[in-house]
């Protein structure tokens, strides 16, 4: 199994350059054979433009759907055994930490101010019973996760959300 990897800095930090910027995420998504894997991603198609009477500020749009929205409290020492996201969903921890483990062995934690996308729905039972992913809290207090859960098919890609 991987080591874990834990994202460098504040994945929302904007640049002073005036140049678009970049917000990294973690993908946790399905391959064609069912097997979940985790890539690092960044959203990455943003327009500078106000809103209203607004100063401009940066903006990514994404796809238009349904959504809903989900807040979790997971308590210190909570472990979620393997399992599937229930739908595609961004994931922002809110406080505390939490990590998640794909079946190919990578372990990413995360704290407040990371993204990560769960889209790993059609992942197949392997020969160690794993499918999908396993999460769970790090430390001695609860992780709260605000989750939108998108109303739309998994697309087995990684990255696919720019």
């Amino acid at each position: 199994m991987s080591n874990a990897i834990q994202p460098e800095g504040d994945a929302s930090r904007l640049p002073d350059t005036g140049q678009s910027p970049r917000i990294g995420y973690w993908h946790l998504w399905t391959d064609e054979h069912g097997v979940s894997h985790q890539t690092r991603c960044e959203l990455d198609r943003f327009d500078l433009k106000g809103i209203g009477n607004a100063a401009p500020q940066w903006n990514n749009s994404q796809a238009t759907t349904g959504a809903t929205v989900v807040f979790t409290v997971l308590p210190a020492g909570w472990v979620g055994e393997w399992h599937e996201n229930p739908a595609p969903q961004w994931i922002l921890p809110m406080s505390g930490r939490w990590w998640v483990q794909s079946m190919d062995g990578t372990r990413v934690e995360m704290g407040p101010g990371e993204l990560s996308l769960g889209e790993d729905q059609g992942s197949v039972s392997d020969s160690a019973q794993r499918k999908g992913h396993r999460s769970g809290t790090i430390g001695n207090e609860p992780a709260i996760l605000a989750t939108i859960q998108l109303h739309v098919d998994a697309i087995h890609q990684p990255g696919h959300f720019r």
